[in-house]
C-alpha cells in the first residue's frame, strides 16, 4: 500500500447545526459554515470526529449516503484548506506522524528545496509517548508517532537529499520533508529567518512567549488557554499567605487614609509629575515610615475570601482572578530607622521580616545588579516576586504572562504613591534572579523574581527620565 493519508478533526473542534439547518464547525472562538445540512455530511463528520479515515472511506460512507463524489471532495477539501482536519501519514499500517492545525494552512510546496535546516524557532518536547515538533512561525505543529522518523529527524543530514535513512524508504523521507517545509519547520538556508529584519528581530524565547501566551487560531479550549482550572482535583491551591520567614519582625506603621484623601496631590497631579529619579539624597534617606506607607499603600492584604477551597485576596492594585500571586522583599541599602539587609513584606500582618543580613552575598549581588541598572546606588531596592502556582493552578499558557501584567500594574501603582509621597521611584528592566533564589532559599519552581523596583528620597538636583 506504501504511503497513505489518514483524516480526522482536530482535537477541541465541535459540530454545530443551527436552528436554519447550516453546518457549522466551531473552535472557540472561531467558526465556519459549510452550508444546509444533510445525512450523508453529518456520517461524514462523525466518523472524522470519532477516528481517522482515509478519503476513500469517507467517500465511500458519503456515497452510501446518497452524496455525489464531487460534492464529497470539495467538502474535504474545504476541512482541509480551512485548518479543521489533523492528517496523519502512515507507511501500509504504520503511522509516522500527524499534521495538527492550529490555523489555515497556506499552499503546499510543489517541491522543497534541496538546501534546508530546521527553523530556528522549531522545538522538539515530549507530549505523553510521542514527541512534538512546532514554531510559533508554523501553522500547525508535528507530532512523531515513530521513532524512526524522530530518528532521522536527528540524523547527520544524510535526509537532506532522498535517501533511504536509519530503514526509512526514501518516498518517506520526501514526504517528511514536504510537510517540514510546508509547515515552516524547515526553511531555507539563508532564508527570511536570517535576512529580514521583521523576523530577525525575534529571538526564539520571545516569539515562543507572544505566541503561545495569546489566544490564537487552534482555539483556546483544545490547546490549554486561560482559566482552565487544569490542577482542580490533583493538587491543592496554594494559601494566600506564604509561610512566614523566622528572621526578626519589625511592624509598620499605617497610614491615615482619611486624612490622605483630603490632603494628597489629584492623580491628574500625580500621573502628569510622575517621572523616574536616579539619584537619592544620602544625607536625608528614606524613612522606615516612609517605606511602610508606600508598602501599605501599594500592596497590603485588606482581606481574603474562602471561595470552594480557594483563597481570593484583595490589595489596593488590580490582579487577575484576585490570586495576587505578587511578593514584595525591599533589600535595603541606606534607610533612616532600618538596618541594612534583605525583608520580605508580610502584607497580611503588616510586617517586615528580616530575610537575610545585608553582608549575604546574594544581598550584595542584588544591590549591585541594581546599581548598574539604574546608573546609580539604591536606597532600597524592591524585588517582586511571584508565587507562580497561584496563578498557575488556574491559568495555562498564559499564566506567566498575566504575572508580567501584574508586574506592570503593580509599578504604575509604586510609581504614583511615590509620587504623591514625594519619593524618587525608578522601575528597572532586569535583576538577578539567582541571587533571588540564593538569598531566600525559595524553590525557583515555586517562587521566583519577576521584577525590580528603587525607591529612595528625592535628590535637590535629581536626574529625572520620561
Amino acid at each position: 500500500m506504501g504511503l497513505r493519508e489518514l483524516l480526522a478533526l482536530r482535537p477541541g473542534v465541535y459540530l454545530v447545526v443551527s436552528p436554519d439547518g447550516e453546518v457549522r464547525l466551531v473552535a472557540w472562538p472561531y467558526s465556519e459554515s459549510f452550508g444546509p445540512f444533510n445525512t450523508a455530511l453529518d456520517a461524514v463528520l462523525r466518523c472524522l470526529a470519532e477516528r481517522p479515515h482515509s478519503e476513500a472511506e469517507l467517500c465511500a460512507l458519503g456515497v452510501g449516503h446518497g452524496e455525489g463524489i464531487g460534492r464529497l471532495l470539495r467538502f474535504l477539501s474545504d476541512l482541509r484548506t480551512g485548518g479543521w482536519l489533523m492528517i496523519t501519514v502512515a507507511d501500509r499500517d504504520r503511522e509516522l506522524y500527524s499534521i495538527h492545525p492550529r490555523r489555515p494552512p497556506p499552499p503546499p510546496p510543489v517541491r522543497p528545496e534541496s538546501d534546508l535546516v530546521f527553523s530556528r524557532f522549531a522545538a522538539l518536547r515530549r507530549i505523553g509517548h510521542q514527541m512534538l515538533l512546532e514554531s510559533p512561525r508554523s501553522w500547525c505543529a508535528v507530532r512523531v508517532c515513530d521513532p524512526l522518523v524522530l530518528a532521522a529527524l536527528g540524523g547527520s543530514g544524510d535526509w537532506r537529499d532522498g535517501r533511504a535513512v536509519h530503514d526509512l524508504p526514501a518516498d518517506v523521507v520526501e514526504r517528511v520533508l514536504h510537510d517540514l517545509r510546508w509547515a515552516e519547520l524547515m526553511v531555507p538556508t539563508r532564508g527570511a529567518e536570517d535576512t529580514e529584519f521583521r523576523l530577525r528581530q525575534w529571538s526564539s524565547h520571545e516569539l515562543w512567549f507572544h505566541e503561545r501566551s495569546r489566544s490564537g487560531r487552534q482555539g483556546g479550549s483544545a490547546d490549554g488557554f486561560g482559566r482552565t482550572s487544569w490542577a482542580k482535583g490533583s493538587f491543592d491551591p496554594l494559601p494566600a499567605r506564604p509561610d512566614p520567614y523566622p528572621g526578626p519582625a519589625i511592624d509598620l506603621p499605617e497610614p491615615d487614609l482619611a486624612l490622605l484623601r483630603r490632603t494628597d496631590p489629584t492623580l491628574t497631579a500625580v500621573l502628569e509629575d510622575r517621572r523616574t529619579i536616579r539619584a537619592h539624597d544620602e544625607d536625608n534617606p528614606v524613612s522606615l515610615d516612609q517605606l511602610g506607607e508606600l508598602l501599605y499603600r501599594c500592596s497590603r492584604t485588606r482581606g481574603v475570601r474562602d471561595i470552594g477551597g480557594v483563597e481570593y485576596v484583595s490589595r489596593p492594585h488590580p490582579s487577575g482572578g484576585s490570586v495576587y500571586e505578587l511578593e514584595l522583599y525591599p533589600v535595603v541599602r541606606h534607610a533612616e530607622g532600618l538596618p541594612a539587609g534583605m525583608y520580605h513584606y508580610d502584607s497580611h500582618e503588616r510586617q517586615l521580616r528580616l530575610v537575610r543580613e545585608a553582608s549575604h552575598q546574594s544581598v550584595r549581588r542584588l544591590l549591585r545588579v541594581a546599581k548598574f541598572a539604574m546608573d546609580g546606588s539604591p536606597q532600597v531596592l524592591i524585588v517582586v516576586a511571584a508565587r507562580v502556582g497561584r496563578v498557575m493552578w488556574n491559568y495555562e499558557a498564559m499564566a506567566y504572562a498575566l504575572i508580567l501584567k501584574h508586574v506592570g500594574v503593580l509599578y504604575q501603582t509604586m510609581y504614583c504613591v511615590a509620587t504623591a509621597m514625594g519619593l524618587a521611584p525608578c522601575a528597572l528592566g532586569g535583576g538577578d534572579a539567582a541571587a533571588f533564589t540564593e538569598a531566600t532559599g525559595r524553590d525557583p519552581f515555586i517562587e521566583c523574581s519577576v521584577g525590580e523596583f528603587v525607591v529612595g528620597s528625592a535628590a535637590g538636583s535629581e536626574t529625572r527620565d520620561l
